[in-house]
């Protein structure tokens, strides 16, 4: 038995660059998040993020008569999963996510979802049977202490001591939670390769909006936004929500939960980039240093060692 060398093949490259270039967008988001919190409470700010994609995804799904005749194909499993995907994937961590950003730096809350891959990688080796090999648990290292180098050292860096961080640390580790199992889920909902991407985002998408937007308008009510929040809504919700994550949901049917949470994790790095140049995060040597770690074991992780 010989080796052949570690390689990424083409098609697989392609589905990989689709992916970081959906996290691309969902980094300049927490930035956007930040800034739209001053006039929008967090869980109302996400529900009507959500809830106009949802919309336009809907409308989307419906203008075609084959897609209306896949929605109505839909069996009673296939719904339960995709609302199940749906209140955990964005009523639950997105709602975290909001929530969280709300009390600590946008760098601290990327710290508990930057984990992810850690607990993706243990869930997804028995729930859906994707054993990792040992190159890729390497990768995986190198992300976790990528993350205690860029973290641990510095206190200041991580709003230990902000008003309200214990607050924000226990509703971004249960975002953190969520974004585990919503990994698995939405992996497990996209590998067969059944359900069209934009049919699968659609109705997970309507069903965690739904929650997210009656619950914060219920706690948190409906404000009257400005011009300015009414484009970071629309923007969020149009380019950084419809359109990403239907893309994200492709790529789901080619990689599997550990490769594509490993990539969200990429996020650390760009919400760290830009949290520097828009928000005035500090960023200094030691978390550039991380930046490395980061983005090698992310590279591991995708990096496939076929045998023959």
């Amino acid at each position: 038995m010989s080796r052949e060398p570690v390689s990424l093949s083409g098609n697989h490259l392609a589905v990989v660059l689709q992916a970081l270039f959906v996290t691309l967008l969902w980094s300049s988001s927490w930035v956007l998040i930040k800034q739209g919190l001053g006039e929008i409470p967090p869980l109302t700010f996400a529900g009507l993020r959500y809830a106009l994609a949802a919309v336009v995804l809907w409308a989307a799904l419906l203008a075609s008569p084959a897609r209306r005749v896949a929605v109505r194909a839909l069996d009673g499993r296939s719904w339960r999963n995709l609302v199940l995907l749906g209140l955990v994937m964005y009523s639950v961590t997105q709602g975290a996510q909001f929530v969280a950003l709300a009390y600590l730096p946008a760098q601290s809350v990327s710290l508990a979802l930057s984990l992810t891959p850690v607990l993706v990688a243990l869930l997804g080796t028995f729930l859906l049977a994707e054993a990792l090999k040992p190159l890729q648990w390497i990768g995986v290292a190198l992300v976790l202490v990528g993350v205690l180098v860029y973290f641990l050292p510095g206190g200041e860096t991580i709003g230990i001591a902000a008003a309200g961080a214990a607050v924000g640390w226990l509703v971004a580790g249960v975002g953190a939670l969520a974004n585990a199992g919503s990994a698995l889920l939405g992996r497990a909902v996209n590998r067969g390769g059944q359900l069209a991407p934009l049919l699968v985002t659609a109705v997970s998408m309507g069903a965690g909006a739904l929650v997210l937007l009656g619950a914060g308008v219920a706690v948190q009510g409906l404000p009257t936004l400005s011009v300015r929040g009414w484009l970071i809504v629309a923007w969020l919700a149009l380019v950084n929500t419809a359109f990403a994550f239907t893309l994200w949901n492709l790529t789901l049917r080619r990689l599997s939960a550990t490769e594509s949470s490993v990539i969200n994790n990429t996020m650390l790095v760009q919400i760290a980039l830009l949290a520097y140049f828009f928000l005035g995060e500090p960023l200094g040597a030691r978390q550039l240093m991380a930046f490395g770690l980061v983005v090698v074991g992310t590279v591991v992780v995708q990096v496939r060692r076929r045998m023959r």
